[in-house]
């Protein structure tokens, strides 16, 4: 073996992939401290020409230890054999047959699971109920969720230049399927956008006031507030075990529905449609989608909620659980 072949390695693969228009999903992730982890990392100074399936393996072993044959094949093969097949077409590696994992034999019977959390949408009231034992910060990401049907990534990511509060629009110029888009405001966001936006900067932030790391990771971001809300609802005999900040996108898309809302419309929405007057103006207020947003319901739970009086002071406390109920801890320096 000779020429590029011999001398590529899976980084340089990896880092072409992506330059071609991959997705960095499960390959490579970047932390605040500016560590890089995934499937790259672990295969960092490796050659092509060195890998095979026993490395594939152990990688997959490695990486997602407790991970079901199932998501090491979505998460960990399907991404390296993406890099791999890009490698090939490129010259740079031998065309090869990798085997995928699979079930162990006798696992074909059908076992009941717990349904996944965010995996179904849910009732207004009973998210409001839920939202409503979070933490002011956590709890305002969650409002404009279920009242956007954004993607949690694209809520990180969400700037005071990106909402226009006055056309009652938020764009987004960089949506996960790389295509920009507009998203209406539904009208009981717009007294959190407006304080969110007087601070400027990214809107939404943690309690300690700094910015969300922008990874599609978002459950991991966010578990220590949901199983916050969890606790304290079950010391109140409420459970409430099924709602993450996905069910808020799928409860979005149902509820539209409901409504009678056109399936077209609820598609642009939602980021599912686009058509080259939405990719061209996706600066412009689209009435017809504002009109539509507004139809879903706001439950007087979510009206009452008290960081509504000041969502930018409250952001900076912390829920802490008494005896007598719900209280605010002192505000975080």
């Amino acid at each position: 073996m000779h020429g590029r072949k011999a001398t590529v390695t899976f980084e340089e693969a990896t880092e072409a992939y992506l330059a071609a228009g991959g997705s960095d999903r499960f390959l490579i992730k970047i932390s605040k401290t500016g560590k890089m982890s995934g499937i790259a990392a672990h295969f960092r100074g490796k050659f092509l020409k060195d890998l095979g399936q026993s490395d594939l393996d152990a990688a997959a072993r490695i990486l997602f230890p407790s991970a079901s044959p199932e998501t090491r094949n979505r998460q960990c093969y399907t991404p390296f054999i993406a890099v791999w097949n890009h490698a090939v077409a490129s010259q740079w590696a031998e065309p090869r047959q990798w085997k995928r994992p699979r079930k162990p034999k006798g696992t074909n019977v059908a076992v009941l699971k717990r349904p996944r959390a965010g995996s179904k949408p849910t009732s207004y009231e009973r998210a409001a109920q839920f939202v409503s034992a979070m933490s002011p910060a956590s709890a305002q990401i969650m409002t404009a969720l279920f009242y956007t049907g954004m993607r949690p990534i694209e809520i990180f990511t969400l700037d005071a230049s990106d909402v226009n509060i006055a056309g009652r629009w938020i764009t987004l110029d960089r949506s996960k399927t790389g295509e920009p888009r507009g998203v209406p405001m539904h009208e009981f966001l717009v007294p959190l956008f407006e304080a969110l936006i007087k601070r400027g900067g990214i809107l939404f932030r943690t309690h300690k006031g700094v910015p969300y790391p922008p990874t599609d990771e978002f459950g991991g971001q966010m578990s220590s507030a949901i199983e916050g809300a969890r606790a304290r609802l079950k010391k109140r005999g409420i459970v409430i075990d099924d709602i993450s900040a996905y069910t808020a996108r799928h409860t979005v898309s149902t509820q539209l529905v409901i409504n009678d809302v056109h399936p077209y419309k609820k598609d642009q929405i939602l980021g599912h449609a686009a058509d080259d007057m939405s990719r061209h103006y996706t600066h412009v207020p689209q009435q017809p989608l504002i009109d539509a947003i507004n139809t879903l319901p706001v439950p007087a739970a979510w009206q009452v909620m008290h960081w509504w009086e000041d969502p930018v002071y409250w952001s900076r406390r912390l829920v802490k659980w008494g005896a007598s109920g719900a209280q605010v801890t002192s505000r975080q320096a």
